[in-house]
């Protein structure tokens, strides 16, 4: 997938090609990087320590099946994985917080499994196959007037596209993450909002590109929905993150934002999947950048946290004199997060909205640009807080 070649292995149920690589390295990465910033952490808040890191790693193995598969029941299996040792990890704290988190993310998650699951099963009805390239030339053989006539597996899409959305947090499918992100250890809270969500658009794109490329109407059709979806997103995860006074409930609305500028590079790998090189590069790049300077700004908040033993945005006024290098850190990431040059964050917006206006999604582009602004008023207020407050008594 992506060039370079690709090889199946176990019955051509697992894809080895540049596009699982890329993941791969990725979720190892951030999984080191996340059992780092967990040490101190884990040692002085939870217990259990062994199954703790034991089920960060059996996470990571369910992500990197997920990057790789090319099978529907191997996805879901490599899904579920994660799913389960992430619902065990938000409440490994125990405290009623840590347990409502737990408790929320598991009974949204089992819902979004079981409409996702129904998805899988209408698209094997309608096509007989679980195989991802056997669903494209199934499909890819048919009239498109039995296409189109077929309810069964439009609706198989859309579920497939609502399953999909719970696992990165995009409108409608968001209501879980800002109370689990909240109550979730922190090194967890950025181990989802990072890990998870790579992992979702990772299996998105591997679906989507690999068994609904191929016919033109289909490929127009996911484009422009995850488009409608990329908008209201961005929208409504920074209008809302504006008012927070908890740092990780921001950050929380602020990766449904993220989620939605990421859906702009989809719904251009969307219209253009065959041919499109800025679109799904630039939308790699975006994830990956993502991924590093938001893990790194929960890396700072941890640390910050662990000075303040508090998450409020007001006591972090006056970090800037008290912990200047971790204010500093924090700052960089904050502003690669906005989007502001010469971060990397610049970078991956101005990759993925030149392969949006190329394709036409201007109207898109606009609605990202204005958010982009929206967001720098709530990022900037935290810096504005550590840099230019008072340092508490």
């Amino acid at each position: 997938m992506w060039g370079g070649g690709s090889q199946a292995i176990f019955n051509n149920m697992l894809a080895v090609d540049n596009f699982a690589l890329f993941f791969k390295l990725l979720f190892l990465a951030i999984a080191a990087l996340v059992i780092l910033a967990s040490v101190d952490y884990v040692s002085k808040f939870a217990r259990f320590r062994g199954e703790y890191y034991a089920l960060v790693l059996l996470s990571t193995l369910g992500m990197m099946l997920m990057a790789a598969t090319a099978e529907l029941i191997a996805i879901y299996v490599a899904l579920e994985l994660t799913s389960i040792s992430l619902y065990i990890l938000a409440g490994f704290l125990k405290d009623p917080k840590s347990t409502e988190a737990s408790l929320k993310y598991l009974l949204l998650g089992a819902v979004a499994s079981a409409v996702l699951l129904y998805g899988m099963a209408l698209v094997f009805g309608f096509t007989g196959e679980t195989h991802l390239g056997e669903i494209a030339r199934t499909i890819q053989v048919m009239p498109p007037q039995a296409l189109l006539a077929s309810p069964a597996l439009i609706l198989g899409i859309v579920l497939l596209v609502a399953g999909f959305g719970f696992k990165i947090a995009a409108v409608p499918f968001h209501m879980w993450v800002p109370d689990v992100y909240e109550g979730a250890p922190t090194p967890i809270t950025a181990y989802l909002s990072v890990g998870s969500k790579a992992a979702g658009f990772a299996i998105i794109l591997r679906v989507f590109y690999s068994a609904f490329g191929l016919p033109e109407w289909l490929s127009l059709d996911w484009g422009l929905i995850f488009a409608v979806l990329g908008a209201i997103g961005m929208t409504l995860g920074n209008v809302v993150a504006i008012s927070q006074t908890n740092i990780k409930r921001m950050l929380g609305y602020s990766s449904i934002a993220q989620a939605g500028y990421l859906m702009v590079g989809l719904a251009t790998v969307g219209l253009s999947p065959a041919a499109d090189i800025l679109g799904r590069s630039g939308l790699l790049f975006f994830l990956a950048s993502y991924a590093l300077t938001n893990l790194g700004a929960f890396i700072a908040i941890i640390a910050i946290s662990g000075k303040l033993n508090s998450d409020l945005i007001d006591h972090y006024s006056g970090m800037g004199k008290r912990a200047p290098l971790l204010a500093l850190a924090l700052t960089l990431c904050l502003i690669s997060l906005i989007g502001l040059p010469p971060a990397a964050g610049f970078m991956a917006k101005f990759y993925i909205f030149s392969g949006a206006v190329h394709h036409g999604l201007l109207w898109l582009v606009i609605i990202a640009v204005i958010n982009s602004v929206i967001s720098a008023y709530y990022y900037l207020r935290v810096v504005k807080v550590m840099w230019l407050g008072q340092p508490a008594s």
